[in-house]
């Protein structure tokens, strides 16, 4: 009688372990690469740019203080007015103030719109690290508002001093350049960067525009109708601190006779500015999506 013979056994497949033995690991052959945060950075870019919002409001900006700029250089030079030595850089004062509404409202689409249309869930999913995501669009977003804006005021600035050297129009000193253009432009970026992190903690696109819109204009409003006596430390301080005042800084200029000057508007937009920066990064971290 034969001896039965065992079963034969088959060779393991490469992919799969021989019996007994462990499990191999699985090796992707996509390559995996560690994110950080220039990733965050080109991703912010990639959507900001995309959109059409950002070409308009930015369109609209440039209009205005380049429009508004030259418009009010021209009337002045065909008035003949005698500038007696004065520096025609505020006159770009009005342009900007009006164009400030414009990055205001880019500001704070950049971040709530995304609330709104709920692609927020997306870009945490792709990006787990919501600090890193928040920090990504804040720094997209202020390089975008400082270089608009320089360019734009710088623009306006060089043409009205051609233009109303007829007038007797003083030449700028390098100080009154570089805080007329520089400095002004930097107060701009920070006011919409400002307007991004409310965005961002309000979480409400309509919400946050009127909130900063009335940061913007209320104080000097509501200053205007105080005629009592005994309010007038806080009308003067309304005076002092209202946005408009601080803008007007930068030219040398003010809506009283004290308050903020030279850089100290820049100061106080940034002390302002990093408070908002804390909160929303808190209150990212802790809030479901």
């Amino acid at each position: 009688m034969s001896t039965p013979q065992p079963p034969l056994q088959q060779a393991a497949p490469a992919w799969q372990a021989a019996p007994g033995s462990a499990l191999p690991a699985y090796t992707s052959p996509i390559p995996v690469v560690p994110t950080h945060f220039g990733h965050a950075v080109v991703s912010e870019w990639t959507k900001i740019r995309s959109l059409r919002s950002t070409l308009w409001t930015l369109g609209v900006f440039v209009l205005l203080v380049i429009g508004i700029g030259l418009a009010t250089g021209a009337l002045v030079a065909s008035s003949s007015a005698e500038m007696h030595g004065d520096s025609p850089l505020p006159l770009g004062f009005f342009g900007l103030l009006l164009g400030s509404m414009c990055i205001i409202t880019l500001g704070v689409l950049t971040t709530a719109s995304e609330y709104g249309t709920g692609m927020i869930r997306t870009t945490m999913t792709a990006c787990p690290s919501r600090g890193r995501v928040l920090a990504a669009k804040a720094t997209v977003f202020f390089l975008i508002a400082f270089v608009t804006t320089l360019v734009s005021a710088s623009f306006v600035a060089l043409v009205q001093v051609s233009m109303l050297d007829g007038n007797g129009a003083g030449t700028p000193s390098a100080g009154e350049w570089l805080k007329g253009t520089v400095g002004v432009s930097l107060y701009i970026a920070l006011l919409g960067l400002l307007s991004l992190l409310i965005g961002s903690i309000i979480r409400h696109s309509a919400g946050a525009i009127t909130i900063m819109i009335g940061a913007v204009l209320a104080p000097l409003v509501i200053a205007l109708f105080m005629f009592a006596q005994s309010l007038e430390h806080v009308r003067n301080a309304l005076f002092e601190y209202s946005i408009p005042s601080q803008l007007s800084a930068f030219y040398g200029g003010s809506l009283s006779s004290s308050g903020p000057t030279g850089w100290d508007p820049l100061w106080i937009i940034l002390g302002v500015t990093a408070a908002a920066f804390a909160g929303a990064w808190l209150l990212l971290e802790n809030r479901d999506v």
